[in-house]
């Protein structure tokens, strides 16, 4: 007897083969994923799980070899320690103010960019130039700029007389972080329209075309389609910009240096590893700003999981 092949969709109805089917994709599919798994594993995970044991030694950079298990010590101190209390207020500042205005101006631009208007292809282009230039080089292009013996932005202002004397933004503890914050606006504004945009090209076009047909005002459409539909991707945009805004380093690094008025959690964490060559408390900062990093990812999960349940 002839044995007749089921289709794809026939075949999910049957229980057995249903399941059999399921185990085959879930099989092919940690083929695929398991080399990526491997490299993730081998350059890091090793590296992490190091760094989580030396935070629980008072490893010295000049003699790693000669760490001793010391427990929670180092986190206790750190916890103690008021400069890694400045570093925590400044990096969540910092995240709060950039990611903020970066999601409004880059739903704006977005907005604009999605209009069909002649040269939209070269404006789009345009537009992400801030976006590709490299950190560094933005961040020292924009510390001569607000340079007060011959930046061009103290020249400016006093030009409109916003100012009377030049200010040296980046010096001042009252300025440092505000002229951080403009920088990272600047350069990380157009990935965030980047993002938005591609979500709102895929907002079904006929909702639009009804609302348009009704005589629904453009102010009512945005909140009362665009932006409910545009949700995903804004919490798409917001996770993964504040995840990288949690971790800055170079951008404040280059701009400041050391200046506590703008000491991040991760120039904290290289200032004791590198500049002090304590490896142990550098350590357990690192680790500290991993665990942060990874309870936020995890209210993201369970934030965008009840979403879609909803």
């Amino acid at each position: 007897m002839a044995t007749i092949e089921l289709p794809a969709e026939a075949a999910a109805a049957v229980p057995g083969r249903s399941s059999r089917l399921t185990r085959q994709r879930t099989l092919a599919a940690w083929l695929f994923v398991a080399p990526m798994i491997l490299v993730l594993a081998a350059v890091a995970g090793w590296p992490l799980l190091r760094t989580i044991w030396f935070a629980f030694t008072n490893a010295n950079l000049s003699d790693l070899g000669a760490a001793e298990f010391v427990g929670i010590d180092n986190f206790t101190y750190l916890l103690t320690d008021p400069d890694w209390w400045v570093a925590v207020r400044n990096t969540f500042v910092f995240t709060l103010v950039s990611v903020t205005l970066e999601i409004v101006l880059g739903l704006g631009i977005a907005l604009a960019l999605d209009a069909h208007f002649r040269g939209r292809g070269l404006l789009r282009a345009a537009v992400l130039i801030p976006w590709a230039i490299p950190t560094v080089v933005s961040a020292q292009m924009w510390s001569w700029m607000f340079n007060d013996v011959f930046g061009i932005i103290n020249a400016v202002l006093i030009g409109l007389g916003l100012i009377e004397h030049p200010i040296a933004w980046t010096g001042s503890p009252d300025t440092a972080l505000a002229a951080v914050i403009i920088v990272d606006v600047w350069k990380t504004t157009p990935f965030m329209a980047l993002l938005l945009l591609a979500g709102l090209q895929m907002l079904p076009a006929e909702i639009y075309e009804a609302a348009r047909v009704d005589g629904v005002h453009p102010l009512k459409v945005f909140w009362k389609i665009t932006l409910p539909l545009l949700k995903p991707a804004l919490l798409v945009a917001v996770i993964f910009r504040a995840l990288d805004a949690l971790r800055i380093f170079d951008l404040i690094y280059v701009m400041t240096g050391n200046n506590r008025a703008t000491m991040s959690m991760s120039v904290y964490a290289r200032q004791q590893l590198v500049d002090f060559q304590d490896v142990g408390f550098g350590s357990a900062a690192a680790t500290l700003l991993f665990a942060i990093i990874a309870f936020t990812t995890a209210v993201y999960l369970v934030v965008a999981r009840v979403g879609r349940e909803d």
